[in-house]
């Protein structure tokens, strides 16, 4: 699965139902290259259209329970991982990591926020 793909399904998971074109801005792609991509999820069964309740015009991208569970297997790996690689690390390195966690974790929000605001 491709980078793209795999942060796809992760802001479907975080946000919600999402239209292609808030997807193609979040990815930072374009509409067209989304709409191809979000045709692929589909033919693997990872997210499913829905028509927006609020408005029947639009069409929103949502995960599947199968694309729910590929982005919880692929997190529940990446915590395994840094597990093991933190299990490597001594008892100062472990100490340091645990004090740069807050600014990490800003740095993380501020990610998040450049993603939801683009232009920021």
């Amino acid at each position: 699965m491709s980078l793209t793909s795999a942060a796809t399904l992760a802001t479907l998971d975080k946000t919600g139902p999402r239209r292609i074109t808030d997807l193609a801005v979040a990815e930072g792609v374009t509409q067209p290259a989304m709409t191809v991509l979000v045709r692929v999820m589909e033919e693997f069964g990872l997210v499913e259209r829905k028509s927006d309740p609020s408005d029947k015009r639009v069409t929103l991208v949502c995960l599947t329970e199968a694309g729910a569970s590929y982005v919880r297997t692929r997190r529940q790996a990446g915590v395994d991982a840094y597990a093991r690689l933190i299990d490597e690390l001594t008892g100062d390195e472990v100490e340091a990591l645990a004090a740069a966690l807050p600014a990490l974790l800003r740095l993380a929000e501020l990610e998040s926020r450049a993603r939801e605001e683009p232009g920021r």
